[in-house]
């Protein structure tokens, strides 16, 4: 890849890539879902509900070469709201570039814009490489996450 990632919102017409990245990011972590669930989550991602998730995505030379989905919501220890940085993904021969730092300083920026400064997302304790970037652009907490068995 040459040049500088341009980061900037998804739109319609970026579907087919968007949709190649999040694939591979799903399949990293040893997961997918229906065409069902690629449909709504595409229709909620570039519409304007501010429930809904949003998505920044890194363009070079044309090339769709990074997304990433957040949400902004409420906290009980907070007025403000939160942000959830939910899904991370730099395709492979961009990956130590800078375009997974710039799509996160991509939702520091909105949620600074927003007047929230509280970003936080997870990762699995075997994701080495991401974590690496994470260490550099945020502090690990000590939260263990629990889920419904």
């Amino acid at each position: 890849m040459t040049g500088h990632a341009r980061i900037r919102p998804l739109h319609m017409d970026d579907r087919q890539e968007w949709a190649e990245m999040w694939c591979d990011y799903l399949a990293f972590y040893e997961t997918e879902v229906s065409q069902k669930i690629y449909d709504s989550t595409f229709a909620r991602l570039i519409g304007d509900d501010p429930q809904d998730f949003s998505c920044f995505i890194a363009e070079t030379d044309g090339k769709l070469v990074g997304l990433t989905h957040y949400l902004f919501h409420r906290h009980n220890w907070t007025l403000d709201n939160t942000c959830y940085l939910q899904d991370l993904y730099a395709r492979p021969d961009t990956r130590g570039t800078g375009v997974g730092r710039a799509l996160i300083e991509a939702v520091y920026g909105a949620a600074d814009a927003k007047g929230n400064g509280s970003v936080y997302w997870l990762t699995q304790d075997f994701n080495q490489t991401a974590r690496k970037l994470y260490d550099r652009v945020g502090k690990q907490t000590p939260f263990i996450r629990y889920q419904r068995t």
